[in-house]
């Protein structure tokens, strides 16, 4: 990760205005995002809670329930900030523990009632790092990946050839490299599998200066809904069974597993004394665990074992 290259006076300056410019479009991609799954969804609304951060920042956190499509969606904003960065934020960047910190990002995970209409998440977030003495740092992440539970071929070529779009603009090699690291950072160690079929993630972004790197994660936060809606149109009527519906249930515990043990946004947010109720809002409202359960030799339930091993879908 580079450094700015100003004085340390005008690096803050400087870094001031894009803070500023990354939190203004984050709160209107949360409005824009949330209007469309109303929309989609026609039978709910979202609730609001604005909260703040006892040591500095605070938040929008919309949460829609029991909805025509989504047994519960949740889109969060934040702004956070404090003196001392958090353990997650410094364990690849050592040099900077001990500094203080500013925050902001986009997070959602929406959780349809029907089983065939796939899981999501999406992120967006801009971070700056400051040391006494040392040269403020910048950077961008986010990503969105899908969680199927009955895919479509159609439906996961579909969500890679708009993320292969979005980033085409922004090198040959963009979406290949971003795809990967999506593939190995959703990867349940302890089962052998990825939580989905994968999608974009990138973290630690400030190559080709700040214009650029905030570009890309505008195409990215723009692109979900591009991505994910055709989806959710093509599938929310289908018809389902309780079988169907007892099978989603039990593949959402592999998504607790994973927030809980393995994401770092989750740790961030509670080793800095974020909101709970709102770091945990991307929990499934409901979920099941069964001891040792397998799908029945060539049932759609035992096709997905398939799709959760990285592929190239284009």
């Amino acid at each position: 990760m580079s450094t700015a290259r100003a004085g340390i006076p005008g690096a803050l300056a400087a870094m001031q205005d894009q803070a500023t410019r990354a939190e203004t479009f984050l709160r209107e991609l949360q409005d824009r995002i949330c209007a469309a799954l109303e929309a989609i969804d026609g039978a709910a609304r979202f609730a609001e809670d604005v909260w703040e951060r006892p040591a500095g920042g605070g938040g929008r956190t919309r949460v829609l329930k029991d909805g025509g499509v989504f047994e519960q969606a949740g889109v969060n904003f934040s702004r956070v900030h404090g003196d001392t960065l958090p353990p997650s934020a410094t364990a690849h960047r050592p040099d900077l523990a001990g500094g203080s910190f500013v925050a902001t990002g986009v997070s959602l995970v929406l959780h349809p009632r029907n089983p065939y209409v796939p899981t999501t998440h999406a992120n967006v977030r801009y971070f700056e790092a400051r040391k006494p003495g040392v040269e403020p740092v910048w950077w961008f992440g986010g990503g969105f990946d899908l969680t199927p539970f009955y895919p479509y071929d159609e439906d996961v070529v579909h969500w890679h050839t708009v993320a292969h779009a979005l980033c085409a603009p922004f090198g040959s090699d963009v979406y290949a490299r971003y795809k990967r690291w999506c593939d190995e950072y959703f990867f349940l160690k302890h089962r052998g599998e990825t939580r989905g079929v994968g999608g974009l993630f990138y973290d630690d972004l400030n190559e080709g200066g700040f214009e650029r790197c905030f570009a890309f994660t505008q195409a990215v936060g723009q692109g979900f809904l591009d991505a994910y809606l055709p989806i959710v149109a093509r599938r929310m009527h289908e018809p389902w069974t309780e079988r169907e519906r007892e099978f989603q249930l039990y593949r959402r515990g592999r998504y607790v597993e994973f927030n809980l043990v393995y994401d770092r946004g989750t740790l961030f947010g509670l080793q800095s004394g974020g909101r709970t109720e709102s770091i945990l809002m991307s929990l499934p409202p409901r979920v099941r665990f069964e001891y040792g359960w397998q799908p029945q030799e060539g049932s759609a339930e035992a096709k997905l074992a398939d799709y959760l091993k990285p592929r190239d879908w284009l």
